[in-house]
């Protein structure tokens, strides 16, 4: 009677604690990477590693300033090397580098070093959640609430839509000959709105539903994130 009465409470505790655990907010980490840097395949794969977990918000954001020397990489896009200039900036950093990964806004690891990224999305995981996000998709709109716990800072709602996977041939540049699969490409990341967490937040934004969508809800002039959710 003891042993079943003890097993059942070890059952219970565990089902609670699977129940907090999914409660957690995803943990936002982006990649800033490139198809023509050839350090960054092994980026590239982890991404993919990352994209499979329901705790992390994966994201591959694809820079352009390596484009002059042999390829052009066809995910490419200024705006996003402009993200990550404004990241070392805000952490005093004077360059940037591909392969880089940006875990909630805030640490930079070199985007092929697992152990450290997991380290750093358990720490985060550990902490209480600053903002309460849903995300709900309805047709081609998404509808986002929000309430913050007890920070209160300006921040911005931003919407990034993304493609699940992508596979180049890259026929010129230091990858040339490969074929690599990219998980999570990001094909648009904006702000759709300003909140001064002062008041619960709601907003309706158009999304089409041929991508993925992914709501941020980060402190402004990209600082910490405070708050993730897939639209679902």
């Amino acid at each position: 009677m003891w042993r079943s009465l003890a097993l059942s409470i070890m059952i219970l505790a565990g089902l609670v604690t699977t129940a907090h655990a999914q409660s957690k907010p995803p943990i936002v980490v982006e990649l800033f990477t490139s198809q023509g840097c050839s350090s960054c395949p092994p980026a590239d794969k982890f991404l993919q590693e990352l994209a499979q977990r329901d705790d992390v918000i994966a994201l591959g954001l694809h820079v352009d300033y390596w484009d002059y020397i042999g390829w052009k990489d066809v995910f490419g896009n200024k705006a996003y090397a402009e993200r990550q200039r404004a990241y070392a900036h805000v952490g005093g950093r004077r360059s940037v580098y591909t392969p880089q990964m940006v875990i909630q806004g805030q640490e930079h690891v070199v985007g092929n070093h697992p152990k450290d990224v997991n380290t750093l999305v358990k720490m985060h995981q550990a902490k209480p959640a600053a903002v309460a996000l849903k995300a709900v998709r309805k047709g081609g709109k998404v509808n986002i609430q929000a309430q913050a716990s007890s920070v209160a800072v300006p921040a911005v709602v931003v919407m990034v839509r993304y493609h699940p996977s992508q596979t180049t041939r890259i026929v010129r540049g230091e990858n040339a000959g490969k074929e690599i699969a990219y998980a999570n490409v990001v094909h648009e990341l904006k702000v759709v709105g300003k909140w001064d967490m002062r008041k619960p937040l709601s907003l309706s934004v158009r999304s089409a539903p041929d991508m993925k969508t992914a709501i941020i809800i980060q402190s402004a002039g990209h600082g910490p994130i405070l708050a993730a959710a897939r639209a679902e």
